[in-house]
């Protein structure tokens, strides 16, 4: 691989294998690209077209550097992505990337130009801190998730596994922390992660990050196999002759919801009658015990529904379907990026917290902001098929006071990341900390060779 270099300084990244992760960060890798800097990123084999969007846009300012996906014993064979696998696997996938830890201080020291700057996933921090101090270089930890559930999880460490403590503790001794969200949003946690927990005191609020636009067609979706190609899917809601009518049903892609869910989930849209969207991911490679049953779409129930809505198998096209006119409220998880995509679309999230970070979100958007209406909680609960129908029905409504706050919340997100907004500047701060690191390793080596 060629060296990168540039004015703005080069970095290196180091992304964390799951959609909730990757994606973020490869928006933000655009924005510090669009502001001068040069990249290497660092992927598996299986993971390398997550950046085929910058490799588009920026090359050669950004280029890959591949290593094969080191072996774990407690990993099915092939297995590079978290969407394969249950949230329990999490700390396996980062174990088995930190094997990447020798081969990256070889690479490190071949380059003529090395990076100046390391910037990884918050949960690489248990390997990614010690690889940037080993290499007498910075290391900036970004941080996919909410801001309130962090500071929730420091302030009560003993709540942790040993594994999250561990890298999130280590990513408090980085030079900073970057976070997918805003000011106006979390500004006050922001404070307070920067007053009690950040000895660099270095903290931005970056969010909700752009996504990478490629071609005339504006939003990129990375794309994926499907049931139903993108543009019948537009077409349908074309035809939906009533604003925010639509219900639409989604829980990213670490979720899979079990038999009985699903059967209620499906009773729920039958009973409601409303207008629909329903994106079913497909099983995972290796499931929690007792979980076969996952993804089952109950029998009859495309027929009876033909007409009503959609069920997508697979990729769905989430960005283009939330922003429609037609879609009006998002029946979610409440995964951090599926909330803020629903934030910077004005869309009345209907929240089903089931793990991680899902519950603290809920609290923020549905209790402090009133941006979202609780509908039920937990991985292993069953929704009550009537209620939950009552729920669509109720969403659909124009006057409803959680719409209205979604609306005023999506135009307070918009200022933010618009020339002048506060995430704007902060993603101008963090460009500048990132390209500041690369001169002042070149004054150093300047001094050095002066010395020789």
């Amino acid at each position: 691989m060629s060296e990168v270099t540039g004015a703005g300084g080069h970095i290196c990244i180091i992304p964390f294998p799951a959609c909730g992760h990757i994606l973020p960060l490869m928006d933000l890798t655009h924005q510090l690209l669009l502001r001068g800097l040069t990249v290497t990123i660092i992927v598996t084999p299986k993971n390398l077209s997550y950046l085929n969007p910058l490799l588009a846009l920026h090359s050669p300012n950004v280029k890959p550097l591949v290593f094969p996906f080191p072996s774990h014993p407690s990993l099915p064979h092939g297995v590079e992505q978290m969407q394969d696998l249950p949230i329990s696997f999490l700390p396996h996938i980062v174990n088995a990337l930190g094997k990447l830890y020798h081969p990256l201080v070889q690479w490190f020291r071949a380059q003529q130009s090395p990076p100046v700057a390391i910037l990884s996933d918050i949960v690489l921090s248990s390997w990614t801190v010690n690889l940037a101090s080993h290499l007498n270089i910075p290391n900036i930890c970004f941080v996919p998730f909410n801001v309130a559930a962090v500071y929730f999880w420091i302030s009560t460490p003993s709540f942790l596994l040993p594994f999250y403590r561990e890298a999130f503790t280590m990513s408090m001794q980085s030079q900073g922390l970057v976070f997918n969200s805003f000011k106006e949003l979390e500004g006050t946690k922001l404070g307070l992660i920067k007053e009690k927990f950040a000895k660099h005191c270095r903290v931005w609020g970056v969010g909700p990050l752009p996504p990478v636009k490629v071609g005339d067609k504006g939003l990129n979706e990375r794309g994926g196999a499907t049931s139903i190609p993108p543009d019948q899917v537009i077409s349908w809601l074309d035809s939906c002759k009533v604003d925010k009518s639509v219900v639409y049903i989604g829980f990213g892609t670490q979720i899979t919801l079990t038999k009985h869910q699903m059967k209620a989930v499906a009773s729920a849209l039958e009973e409601s009658g409303v207008r629909f969207i329903w994106a079913v991911k497909e099983p995972m490679k290796r499931a929690e015990d007792g979980d076969d049953d996952q993804s089952l779409i109950p029998h009859g129930f495309e027929d009876r529904v033909k007409g009503q809505g959609l069920v997508i198998k697979g990729w769905v096209p989430q960005l283009t379907i939330l922003k429609h006119r037609a879609v009006g409220s998002y029946f979610t998880h409440c995964g951090w990026n599926s909330a803020l995509e629903a934030i910077v679309a004005g869309v009345l999230l209907l929240a089903w917290p089931m793990q991680a970070d899902h519950f603290q979100i809920t609290r923020l958007l549905a209790d402090e902001v009133g941006a979202a209406i609780r509908v039920c909680k937990g991985l292993r609960s069953v929704p009550d098929a009537t209620i939950l129908a009552r729920i669509f029905v109720e969403s659909t409504t124009v006057g409803q006071p959680q719409r209205v706050r979604a609306m005023e919340l999506q135009k307070t997100a918009l200022n933010a990341i618009k020339e002048g907004g506060s995430s704007y500047q902060a993603l101008d701060k963090v460009a500048e900390e990132l390209t500041s690191f690369g001169c002042n390793r070149t004054e150093m080596m300047k001094t050095i060779r002066s010395s020789l």
